[in-house]
């Protein structure tokens, strides 16, 4: 998808993640590259029309805090291990304002992260999923605080920041 609405996480889990990737990459087992960010929302392009509108709706909710805790794979991506998120009321609060913002306004929206439908997680093996979960099992959970929302544009590589830095109930 070209466009994804996502959660920054704050440094301390961004580490630990990098941490749990590290491990399985020491096996030899394929692991997701980049920051570890979970996916709120992705589809075509979000107008500036969009962007505002979803910028004011998360003026309206706090930014909590992230468990993230089973190991699992999601629909879709059979070659990947995922860590998932609780979804606690908060945090679907936040899903639904990302969803409220964006409805009729962006086409082209991805199934995998409507409500009813989304399942938060990080990606941390893109390959050999039963080896990387075999080698993690029990996996500690690792406590994410969410530190702003952002719109990445996968076709320039932009990505703007949609909520106030530090802007977290965490």
């Amino acid at each position: 998808m070209p466009s994804t609405v996502r959660f920054r996480l704050d440094d301390d889990g961004v580490s630990a993640l990098r941490d749990l990737r590290a491990r399985l990459a020491g096996a030899g087992i394929p692991v997701s590259s980049g920051t570890p960010q979970v996916t709120v929302a992705a589809g075509g392009t979000i107008p500036r029309g969009a962007r505002d509108a979803l910028a004011a709706e998360l003026r309206l909710v706090a930014l909590p805090a992230l468990w993230l805790a089973g190991l699992g794979s999601v629909t879709g991506d059979d070659d990947a291990l995922v860590l998932t998120a609780v979804t606690d009321p908060e945090v679907l609060a936040v899903h639904t304002a990302v969803h409220d913002a964006l409805a009729g306004r962006v086409r082209g929206a991805h199934a995998a992260h409507l409500p009813g439908s989304w399942l938060p997680h990080v990606v941390l093996a893109t390959g050999r999923p039963a080896a990387a979960f075999a080698l993690l099992h029990p996996v500690k959970p690792v406590r994410a605080r969410i530190l702003a929302v952002e719109l990445h544009d996968s076709r320039t590589g932009e990505t703007e920041t949609l909520t106030a830095p530090g802007r977290s109930d965490g």
